[in-house]
């Protein structure tokens, strides 16, 4: 496995280096497009505004929607340009597992993505101005969100597999996670308190919120929902994607798109 992986990073750096323009392109374009939102809000609230710890809860929900985002739309998109190529069988026809093959192309994908996401985190705090807390601690809330993204991913990378097309959803599911990301749950009382925190990867956001933001410690409890809740949801999209792949190869559909 560890061989299969560092056989992908060495092809997931390949191809980011061949189109560097591309990279740095999608850089600029998702640090503008927040700047943009956080001067307007400015200009509507007026030159004395001062958006405090709502600002530095609004920048961790948009760079980790950020990340989800590279993250859920890997396998999918990955599958899809396999497909169109008309190598996905040869893909599949390899030693490996095809859930192995693409865990590990996202693994390899995801140590480029999070340098990308970094490099946009900065950029983003140096034209807010916003600060945030950067302890040890927030490792765990993020391996909870990061498991929850990756069974989100196979879930739609099983939808590809089975119905090819599947662009629309795609860009319905940035919606619904923007909203999962960016709600902060954590702050829900009563029944709504349990549902937030059943939801996949708002309760590792809501931790992160309050570790980076609110210089909160971890409340032990709610990391243990947060890790169970990702591994669920991970458990759930490789069940999900391992019987896509039975399916298509019994429709024979693999090469088709």
């Amino acid at each position: 496995m560890i061989q299969l992986f560092l056989a992908e990073l060495k092809r997931s750096w390949i191809q980011y280096i061949r189109y560097p323009v591309e990279a740095l392109g999608g850089i600029l374009i998702t640090t503008f497009f927040f700047y943009a939102l956080f001067v307007g809000a400015q200009y509507v609230a007026g030159p004395a505004s001062q958006f405090g710890e709502r600002l530095d809860a609004v920048v961790i929900g948009y760079v980790l929607w950020t990340l989800v985002i590279f993250i859920v739309n890997d396998i999918a998109l990955n599958l899809q340009v396999e497909a169109q190529t008309g190598t996905l069988e040869q893909v599949l026809l390899s030693p490996f597992s095809a859930a192995s093959i693409f865990l590990a192309r996202a693994c390899a994908s995801f140590s480029l993505r999070f340098a990308s996401v970094t490099a946009i985190l900065l950029v983003i705090l140096a034209l807010t101005g916003s600060r945030l807390q950067f302890p040890p601690s927030l490792i765990l809330p993020l391996a909870s969100v990061v498991l929850g993204a990756y069974g989100f991913s196979f879930l739609l990378g099983s939808a590809a597999l089975i119905f090819k097309r599947i662009q629309q959803l795609l860009i319905i599911s940035q919606f619904g996670l923007l909203f999962l990301l960016a709600t902060p749950t954590e702050e829900w009382q009563g029944s709504l308190k349990w549902v937030g925190q059943a939801l996949p990867m708002t309760a590792g956001a809501g931790l992160l919120r309050d570790v980076m933001v609110r210089d909160v410690g971890l409340d032990g409890l709610r990391l243990l929902m947060a890790l169970i809740t990702g591994v669920v949801y991970f458990a759930l999209g490789m069940v999900a994607f391992r019987w896509s792949v039975r399916v298509a190869k019994d429709r024979g559909i693999l090469g088709s798109q």
